[in-house]
């Protein structure tokens, strides 16, 4: 309570699983897990770097082309 940079929430977590549930309630399931672990990364990733001020284009960019975001050197 006497950190005031902490957020007052945790909602931005909750946001984070909240695109994992949604999938799920769409396909019902994974098909398996290598396509679960694949859809996890993907998301981190892309959760990472919006958290850093990247757009998600700019990561999928970045991600095509081999290279790692500023952040992450």
């Amino acid at each position: 309570m006497t950190e005031e940079q902490v957020p007052f929430t945790n909602h931005q977590g909750e946001n984070d699983l909240r695109m994992t549930k949604v999938q799920q309630k769409i396909s019902g399931c994974f098909r398996s897990m290598d396509g679960a672990k694949k859809f996890y990364r993907i998301r981190n990733y892309l959760s990472t770097c919006r958290k850093q001020g990247l757009t998600a284009s700019k990561a999928l960019s970045y991600f095509f082309d081999g290279k790692d975001p500023d952040f992450m050197r």
